[in-house]
């Protein structure tokens, strides 16, 4: 257990990738949410009206744009540290669950502060002004629990895909990624063809828990699999 602690301490040393990146990546979206919602504000929409709630609530930005650090995060979190922690030390099963862990905190991490701004965002009637920002339908539609469970599936889920990404790279270079995409392609390929049929009926009996276990099931996969791609693998 204290390697699987050491290997958490390892990861929490980038400070400011895990706490203060996210925290500016979602500054910014913010910023360029209010200045999105200012030019159509100048062009004729009103603030409170259906029109512009709806509009606004639709809005995805914020998780586009912390989706795509975060993929890359998971990716370097592995394939930059993993050689590292065996130097130190670190069993290969330890690294993993180590960095599960971490990547868990992280996940938490950021949650807590998304929860804590559409708080602030709603108690300010959206910052004084009708601009939604983290009150989106993405996020839970202003639901706390809701956003709490999203962000943090989300945000674990992401980090663990990429960290797959980057074991099949640390196992075989270039080309694992390559198979690793392909892979997942192909089976989601064959999984369409087979419930396309279904669509309508299972659109109709859709439940939002649904996507929860889809993303406990990736996460399992994810970390499953950067453990059997990082067992044989050697340290470069």
């Amino acid at each position: 257990m204290s390697v699987v602690v050491s290997t958490v301490k390892l990861h929490l040393n980038r400070r400011a990738a895990t706490f203060v990146v996210p925290l500016l990546i979602a500054a910014t979206v913010a910023v360029i949410s209010v200045l999105i919602a200012l030019i159509f504000w100048r062009s004729g929409s009103q603030p409170g009206t259906a029109g512009w709630i709806t509009g606004s609530r639709s809005n995805p930005g914020i998780v586009y744009a912390l989706g795509g650090f975060l993929g890359y995060f998971g990716v370097a979190a592995v394939a930059t540290t993993f050689p590292f922690a065996l130097t130190l030390g670190a069993t290969r099963r330890a690294f993993v669950a180590g960095t599960l862990l971490w990547d868990a905190i992280t996940a938490a991490y950021i949650a807590v502060i998304f929860a804590v701004l559409n708080a602030i965002e709603i108690a300010t009637n959206h910052w004084f002004a009708g601009f939604y920002i983290f009150d989106v339908y993405v996020l839970g539609g202003g639901d706390t629990v809701r956003l709490l469970l999203i962000v943090f599936l989300g945000v674990l889920a992401t980090l663990t895909i990429g960290g797959v990404f980057a074991a099949a790279w640390v196992r075989f270079g270039a080309l694992g990624p390559q198979v690793v995409a392909a892979a997942v392609i192909f089976a989601l390929a064959i999984a369409l063809i087979i419930i396309v049929p279904e669509m309508g009926s299972i659109a109709a009996a859709f439940q939002l828990w649904w996507l929860a276990i889809a993303a406990g099931i990736a996460i399992l996969l994810s970390a499953i699999g950067t453990w059997l791609l990082l067992r044989p693998a050697m340290v470069r």
